[in-house]
This record gives structure tokens, sequence and C-alpha cells, in this order.
């Protein structure tokens, strides 16, 4: 009878056990530290972590990707792209954002040339474009400039985007739309490529 209720209290104790052994660090034959996350810190105090991050003793990073951010750049970064709430669509020093009114106002009262893109989900125009002004963005390498995808006249349009439509007379959708100090300074319903959209923002935004 003892021996019964023995046993099965040795086999709690070991499982017990096993589990705490497996919540400490371990240690590695090369000094390597392995947190009980996966994250390791080598002898140097460079730590990588699960995701395959490495951060090095001074601070700088490298993304899995191979990316390299010195100490003090992520701050920078970070302050840039917390500057407006909206979804970032393209774009890293010039950013093209989902529209919001919020994020619109906040780029009306600055010194920044404003672009609007009006855009149709049902439109084939539209979408054959959009990907152009998108790779436009991209290649920009100016911070004046700050642009919206805003909707038109399909199912995800909002009250604030129909004013914007009625407030600068937007007929139909791919319409471009350049504002300079809440003043309009570029309209155009063509339909443009990338070179195109380089050429007018850094005509207007000069």
């Amino acid at each position: 009878m003892m021996l019964k209720l023995i046993l099965p209290l040795f086999l709690v104790a070991v499982v017990f056990a096993s589990a705490c052994v497996s919540q400490q660090e371990q240690r590695l034959a090369d000094g390597t530290m392995v947190k009980p996350d996966g994250t390791m810190i080598k002898p140097d105090g460079t730590m990588i972590k699960p995701d395959g991050t490495m951060v090095k003793p001074d601070g700088t990073m490298i993304l899995p990707n191979g990316t390299m951010i010195e100490k003090g750049m992520k701050k920078e970064n970070e302050t840039m792209m917390k500057e407006y709430s909206g979804t970032v669509l393209a774009g890293s020093k010039a950013q093209l954002l989902d529209f919001t009114k919020a994020d619109y106002d906040k780029a009306i009262a600055s010194d920044k040339l404003v672009v609007l893109y009006f855009y149709a989900d049902w439109c084939p125009i539209c979408r054959a474009e959009v990907p152009k002004l998108y790779d436009a963005f991209n290649e920009l390498s100016t911070e004046k400039v700050v642009g919206f995808r805003v909707n038109f006249n399909d199912g995800s349009t909002d009250n604030d985007e129909r004013a914007l439509a009625k407030q600068f007379g937007v007929p139909y959708q791919h319409t471009k739309v350049f504002l300079k100090n809440g003043q309009i300074v570029l309209k155009s319903p063509e339909t443009w490529d990338k070179a195109r959209y380089l050429s007018e923002i850094n005509k207007a935004g000069s």
C-alpha cells in the first residue's frame, strides 16, 4: 500500500523537477546563455532574439533580413512613422497612407506637398495605376511630401471622403489633386506612369 502511494509522488516530483529545469537559463558549451523564451546571450554581450534579430552591446540592431539599425536610428524612424496614425501603403520618407481625416488635417496644416489620389476598388484603371503610384512613393527621398489614397464612390467611401471630393470638384475616380498650403497646385484626371508621378511630385514639391 505504501509503495503504491510513494510511486505516484515520486513521478510527480520528477515531472516538477524537469519543469523547473526547463524554465531555467541554460549555458551552452561556448558560454552562450539560453533563456526560457529562446533568447540567446553570447559571451560578448550580443543578444539574439527568437525571431533572429541580433542586438549588439553598442545597441546596434541587425534584423533577420540583414538590415542594420544603428543606435538612435530606431527612435528617429519610430518618431517619423508615428507622425501619422493611418495605414502606410507605400514609402518611407515620403509616405502614402490610407485616408483618415485626422491625418489629412495634420498634413494640410504642415508645409508639405499633399498628394490625393481618388480611388475606387471597382475601377480597372485605378487598379492598374495605383501600383505605379506606390512605386513612385517608394522611390521618393524627401520628407516634404505626404500622399493619401482617398476612396471615391465605392463601398469603402466615408462621409469625410465624399466631402473632400466635393470640395475639390473631383468628377470621377483616378483623379489626382496636389495641395500646397491648402491650395490646389495641380489637378489631373489623366492616367500616369511612375515616371510622370515622380516628375509632377518633384516639380510641385520644389
